[in-house]
């Protein structure tokens, strides 16, 4: 039967129109296919995903964007996104961004433990490395003060100036985050873990609890009024209004953006929200109306698949995403916030999730609920459905591919490896197994011997059977190649995919910090619709494409 959801979407073929993207600014790049109709399933995300946010001397919105590495400067009038921090600069993850009182832009760069100093004629100094993982930060005139996102976190003040080391202004914070100087001078910033908004003299002294059931606090903000606004991250993007100044009230508004992480106000008291698991920026109005600056869209994507009705999902990082409107204006639904969503494979009405953090988990399309099926992997990244719907993971960073039971139980199915990134089945139930660094798939044979089925790849990545051949994403040479199952032969399928950085960006990622979501390992995937169409998700640009044959 022929899919009709992914229809629903109305899919562009990306010769339709030029359309400026992250990966090609100009529009001007585009996939090429003698065999295959390339079409976007999605608009391409601006952003990049969207963190700590300020407003400049120059009246532009500054944003932190931690997963592609850079900053840039929105206009609040037109919504024009200008890059200020290169992707390829000395800062590796910028979190959270401040200016001083003489316009230089303070940024807090997260995994390598630095802080940054941007001058206002563009030249960077490095203020510390001594804080671990910082995150908050902000100015009072021109002092700088910056708090660390970890248990038993610190608040700290640093002297740019270089003058002297971190002074600590104060300790035990339960995960730190976005914070700042409220209208009675004191410091006002999150605990994560606790769910509560505290404060503390700028010079030190005992930090005061200011509010409790803040449920997941990541940021501490006061509009022009004067009222404290908690920020909470997740699925419903909660603000909690305190009047902390007079009597105490609260009021609560759920604005329904997934994944809050920062906010900024305005001269006319319009809030500016960011979000780390879809990016954009919504404008919220005093009244409360809602409008959107800068549109979400897919930080990666990373896994990709399809239901048997052809709804698409994507493992984004820090959400499982549903692809839903249409094509170049259309959009992503979240349907649950998860950190480091990476592999993706539906079973049914579940879905199987592989994260970065080790996890293995299910997820029901009907309600985004999430479970726990396995963890304590050593960097799962591809997962496929295998024999009696068993998810099939490739543990890269334990080189082996196991199937995980109903209990949590793992079954080793191939072990030795180097470096797996994908797995895929064919119809006779032998395993294919993308090596990336090696540059090859090999087959999994009956019995769990591995053979080589096809060596000679650029960082092969993406894998999926589809009738008698086999489909791989060369992220390396940015190209899509098949194979005929009986008899090897290999032919391009693809090329010119937009997928991993833009071209000519080649950096060195930072370390993950453990207990801390880092920035996503590169990931490709493919997958196959009711329809036979693959899927291909294009993390360079923040795309699903959808290739059909001519």
């Amino acid at each position: 039967m022929r899919a009709t959801a992914v229809r629903a979407v109305r899919a562009v073929p990306l010769s339709a129109r030029a359309v400026p993207s992250r990966f090609d600014p100009a529009g001007r790049h585009r996939p090429r296919s003698r065999r295959w109709r390339v079409e976007r399933l999605n608009r391409p995300n601006p952003l990049w995903g969207s963190n700590g946010v300020a407003f400049g001397p120059d009246g532009r919105l500054y944003v932190a964007q931690f997963l592609a590495g850079q900053i840039s400067a929105v206009d609040p009038a037109s919504g024009e996104i200008t890059p200020v921090v290169p992707l390829d600069g000395p800062v590796q993850a910028p979190d959270d961004v401040a200016f001083g009182a003489d316009g230089s832009l303070y940024i807090a760069d997260l995994p390598p433990g630095r802080v940054w100093r941007r001058t206002p004629d563009g030249a960077y100094h490095l203020v510390s490395d001594e804080v671990t993982v910082p995150n908050g930060i902000t100015c009072v005139g021109d002092r700088l003060f910056v708090n660390e996102m970890r248990v038993g976190g610190r608040l700290l003040e640093l002297f740019p100036d270089g003058s002297r080391g971190p002074r600590v202004v104060a300790e035990g914070l339960a995960m730190g985050n976005a914070m700042q100087q409220g209208p009675d001078g004191l410091l006002y910033y999150p605990q994560i873990v606790t769910g509560e908004l505290w404060r503390v003299p700028p010079d030190g002294g005992v930090p005061e609890r200011v509010a409790a059931d803040v449920p997941g606090a990541v940021g501490a903000r006061f509009d022009r009024d004067g009222m404290l606004v908690g920020v909470s991250g997740g699925m419903g993007g909660v603000l909690t209004r305190i009047d902390v100044f007079r009597d105490g009230a609260r009021r609560t508004v759920t604005t329904g953006i997934h994944g809050i992480d920062n906010a900024a106000f305005d001269m006319a008291n319009r809030m500016y929200v960011s979000s780390y698991a879809g990016g954009g920026i919504t404008v919220l109005a005093p009244d409360c109306g809602a409008s959107v600056l800068v549109p979400q869209g897919l930080n990666g994507p990373f896994g990709v698949t399809a239901d048997a009705a052809g709804t698409v999902y994507a493992a984004d990082h820090y959400r499982v995403g549903r692809l839903a409107g249409g094509g170049v204006d259309g959009g992503v639904d979240t349907l649950a916030v998860m950190n480091g969503a990476h592999g993706i494979a539906s079973a049914g009405r579940l879905l199987y999730l592989a994260s970065e953090t080790g996890e293995v988990h299910t997820c029901d399309t009907r309600g985004g609920a999430l479970e726990l099926r396995a963890s304590g992997l050593a960097l799962p990244t591809g997962v496929a459905v295998g024999a009696g719907g068993m998810p099939v993971v490739a543990e890269t960073g334990a080189g082996r591919v196991v199937a995980v039971d109903a209990a949590g139980g793992l079954t080793v199915l191939a072990a030795g490896l180097g470096h797996p990134v994908d797995v895929a089945f064919d119809d006779e139930g032998r395993g294919y197994v993308s090596e990336g660094r090696r540059g090859t798939v090999l087959r999994i044979e009956s019995g769990g011997a591995v053979t080589v089925f096809a060596s000679g790849l650029d960082t092969p990545q993406g894998l999926v059977v589809r009738g008698g051949e086999v489909f791989v994403v060369e992220a390396g040479a940015r190209r899509l190649t098949g194979f005929c199952l009986e008899t090897g032969r290999r032919r391009v399928e693809a090329e010119a995919l937009p997928v991993g950085l833009p071209p000519g960006i080649d950096r060195v990622e930072p370390d993950p910090v453990p207990g801390v979501p880092g920035r996503p390992r590169p990931f490709a995937a493919l997958a196959v619709a009711p329809d036979g169409a693959l899927l291909l998700s294009a993390n360079g640009e923040g795309t699903v494409l959808r290739l059909t044959l001519r």
